[in-house]
């Protein structure tokens, strides 16, 4: 799909885009509240694969991409520094890990605020 197909929404509306882009905020404000409640990210996760086909074809498509791909990654190294914990590199993976979420939770809301697709490949 080329930049002008994205950036004309794919052949949605403008309330559909709209509402993708409503949906986008506001998964990425649950992903930010997960740090303070932890339920909220797996509300967030449910929401990416019911919404995932209907943003399919915009912007949007990559941003739903990459909360996805930031949630397993960041449960799966999470994981992997609580198992470590007792050989103490654990905290230094969770520390990575949690600079890593907050770095592409930042990223990714500046580019939704500026209507720009993530760097995803497909």
């Amino acid at each position: 799909m080329t930049d002008v197909q994205l950036a004309h929404g794919g052949g949605k509306t403008a309330e559909q885009l709209a509402s993708l882009r409503q949906i986008t905020l506001v998964v990425y404000a649950l992903y930010a509240l997960s740090w303070v409640t932890g339920i909220t990210a797996l509300v967030a996760i449910i929401i990416n694969y019911v919404k995932r086909d209907d943003a399919r074809g915009t912007l949007y498509e990559s941003h739903f991409t990459w909360q996805i791909r930031t949630f397993w990654w960041s449960l799966a190294w999470t994981l992997l520094g609580v198992l470590t914990m007792f050989i103490l590199v654990g905290f230094l993976i969770m520390g990575i890990t949690a600079v890593w979420s907050i770095y592409r939770l930042v990223r990714g809301w500046l580019n939704w605020n500026d209507h720009k697709p993530m760097p995803v490949s497909t």
